[in-house]
């Protein structure tokens, strides 16, 4: 197993107070030593826990990076000769990499990801991003690595040489020839949130100056909006009326409801425990916490339907309501539909837009305050699940007919 320790060489201070930087490659039996070409304070290198802490300083940035880069340049070669079934020999690959000149190398676009995705993976473990999104940005680059080989036969490519040619025809692969489990092809708004993942991959490549360029700035996708499905009041009605004699399935109805009447999408329902519970000085329940997804304060108060099932289920597990897979809960809920007559694909998130929909605007809930408890980070999130109920507008023409009475 390859082992890469970097550690400074503090009896070699420079006039400036900066120590260089070196590597310990260990493979085996093998051990060799390298300059990592790169400085830093011993003080700053203890402070940042040889930097493995969260980084603010740009240059301790770069720095980091640079040391990513090498690690990633020994695990491929080791890999590839592994592979090969080649022998490994640490010296020849140090010389190998040493012997190409650094300053003019241009950054590879898979280099970027790497470096991002390695960085990403430390907030995911830290708990300050969600593993639902890792997955989102290791699912991009395997995208872009998976079409230059088919397209272009290479690994990797330089990012100066993403031109507007080469993104049409990275949209025209993902949309029609791209494979996944044995699907052909991703649709539109998929597509474009791809995109998203990849222009913000190369600013944080831009950031650590390792590229100059956003190539991605070029594409000019657009979502295709469509009528988010939500449960109109005497579905949900009926939902909530139904008694399940198969426990599973009563356990299901009672986690879609709860996210019927609080908005949370799953990973962040799922995620609540008794923590995020709190009474105000009105002795009203509130949930109290952060999107995961987001980062953004969503705090919902508690209904009383939320709080039956709060209670229902407590104390039987450690978060407020019982874990289930998505793709267990979405095969429960066509059950549950199929059973209620409801003629419509139930899924975590109708329940979240019935609650923008049907419990909030339906009820009066002003669209700001929905905005709110629903953790978006702009107004027009919040419109695009907001949808005008015909009973909205039945309210406001009965107050028109009675002025023109």
């Amino acid at each position: 197993m390859l082992q890469i320790i970097f550690f400074i060489k503090s009896d070699k201070t420079k006039k400036n107070g900066e120590c260089p930087l070196y590597a310990k490659i260990q493979y085996q039996q093998q051990t060799i030593t390298m300059s990592a070409k790169q400085s830093i304070s011993s003080k700053r290198w203890n402070f940042t826990n040889n930097l493995r802490n969260p980084l603010k300083l740009e240059k301790e940035k770069v720095v980091k990076a640079s040391l990513d880069t090498l690690n990633l340049a020994f695990e491929r070669k080791v890999n590839q000769l592994i592979r090969e079934n080649s022998e490994v020999n640490l010296d020849c690959i140090r010389k190998e990499i040493i012997g190409k000149p650094k300053k003019n190398k241009e950054i590879g676009l898979i280099d970027v990801f790497d470096i991002h995705n390695k960085a990403f993976e430390r907030k995911v473990n830290a708990g300050e991003r969600s593993a639902a999104s890792l997955q989102k940005y290791k699912r991009s680059r395997d995208l872009i690595e998976s079409f230059l080989k088919k397209k272009y036969s290479v690994g990797n490519i330089s990012i100066n040489s993403v031109t507007g040619s080469f993104i049409y025809n990275l949209e025209s692969y993902l949309k029609y020839e791209s494979e996944y489990k044995g699907k052909i092809g991703i649709k539109n708004n998929s597509v474009v949130k791809y995109f998203k993942s990849f222009k913000t991959v190369c600013n944080f490549g831009i950031k650590l100056e390792l590229t100059s360029k956003n190539p991605f700035s070029k594409y000019d996708g657009k979502l295709k909006i469509k009528d988010a499905v939500y449960l109109t009041k005497e579905e949900l009605n009926r939902i909530e009326e139904k008694s399940f004699d198969v426990h599973r399935l009563e356990k299901v109805k009672d986690i879609f409801l709860f996210s019927c009447y609080t908005g949370y999408a799953p990973i962040d329902a799922q995620s609540l425990t008794k923590r995020n519970l709190i009474k105000n000085n009105e002795e009203d329940f509130w949930i109290v916490t952060d999107r995961i997804k987001t980062e953004i304060r969503a705090n919902v108060p508690v209904l009383p339907v939320a709080l039956r099932i709060i209670k229902k289920y407590e104390d039987l597990q450690l978060g407020l309501i019982p874990k289930l897979s998505n793709q267990k809960m979405n095969a429960y809920l066509k059950e549950i539909a199929d059973i209620c007559g409801i003629h419509k694909k139930l899924t975590w998130y109708v329940a979240r837009h019935t609650f923008a929909t049907t419990v909030a605007l339906g009820n009066g809930i002003k669209i700001e305050n929905l905005s709110a408890m629903m953790g978006h980070s702009n107004i027009q999130q919040t419109q695009h699940y907001a949808k005008v109920l015909d009973s909205s507008v039945n309210d406001d023409m009965d107050k028109l007919k009675a002025i023109y009475k």
